[in-house]
């Protein structure tokens, strides 16, 4: 049985990721974790020096989070009619991402699967703030939708990678099942620097192939360039359904929250972005 950790804010991004999250998994049993967290809008001296439940805002808050969760569930119950799924609502007074990462924990939870949105709705966010440090905090892959994608399956997904990561079968599980149920090519990108591989990245390049040897994999070699440049146009020239990163500071992904280059051709994700610890 899957354990999906669904955020949301009640918003129709929000709700557009959780529908995305029922039409993947539409033939697993799985849990969803409808998350709901909430804060008062306006922080009273008080109000931090006391528990919410002794000025009684606390209640207020919880009862509309908790009465927006329960009337979320039976509209997604209605709408799916799957019996294969258990929806399980979720409210805290609490920060989002500090509660998410607190689920994860306890439920071992597979996946966190959420909108991408920012605040402002400009373009040029490449993820919301929250979908951001839930991406690099969390401990099982995050797969963020981008508002308005609408569920299709998924046949091919591109994974960019520097050949850095000593890859193991546990930490790709998440990828592989979604490969192997959904029947997809995987796309294994490596974008070439003035370099030739070392002996690590090689070793590394061949562990990966043996972990992904039960699913179509193929591996490409991308000329020197930009490196959000070179994913965007080959996830866009190959049609692929879903991008699929490793979440490791040392290498480039972490490059991608603060390269000029982001703002610069105005880069955002165009199909769902799964990130993996």
């Amino acid at each position: 049985m899957k354990k999906i950790i669904l955020p949301t804010d009640f918003s129709k991004n929000a709700f557009n990721a959780i529908c995305y999250a029922a039409e993947l998994f539409k033939k697993e049993e799985c849990v969803f974790y409808l998350v709901n967290t909430y804060t008062p809008a306006i922080y009273q001296t008080e109000y931090l020096l006391q528990s919410p439940g002794q000025i009684g805002l606390g209640d207020i808050y919880q009862s509309e989070s908790l009465d927006n969760l329960e009337t979320l569930k039976k509209e997604l119950e209605q709408k799916f009619k799957n019996t294969n799924h258990t929806f399980i609502v979720h409210s805290a007074f609490n920060m989002l991402v500090d509660e998410i990462l607190e689920i994860v924990e306890k439920e071992s939870a597979d996946y966190v699967i959420m909108g991408t949105q920012g605040a402002t709705g400009a373009k040029e966010i490449f993820l919301g703030t929250n979908t951001v440090h839930v991406i690099k905090k969390a401990t099982c892959p995050v797969i963020a939708i981008p508002e308005g994608f609408k569920y299709k399956s998924i046949d091919k997904v591109v994974f960019p990678t520097d050949y850095e990561v000593e890859y193991t079968i546990p930490q790709l599980e998440g990828l592989l099942f979604l490969l192997e149920k959904n029947s997809a090519h995987l796309d294994i990108i490596h974008i070439r620097s003035e370099y030739p591989l070392t002996n690590k990245q090689e070793s590394n390049r061949h562990r990966l192939g043996n972990i992904f040897e039960t699913v179509s994999h193929q591996f490409h070699e991308i000329p020197n360039q930009e490196i959000i440049t070179g994913i965007h146009t080959f996830q866009t020239k190959n049609r692929a359904d879903m991008l699929a990163m490793i979440q490791n500071k040392h290498t480039f992904l972490e490059r991608l929250f603060i390269e000029p280059i982001i703002k610069k051709i105005g880069f955002h994700i165009e199909v769902p972005f799964m990130v993996i610890p």
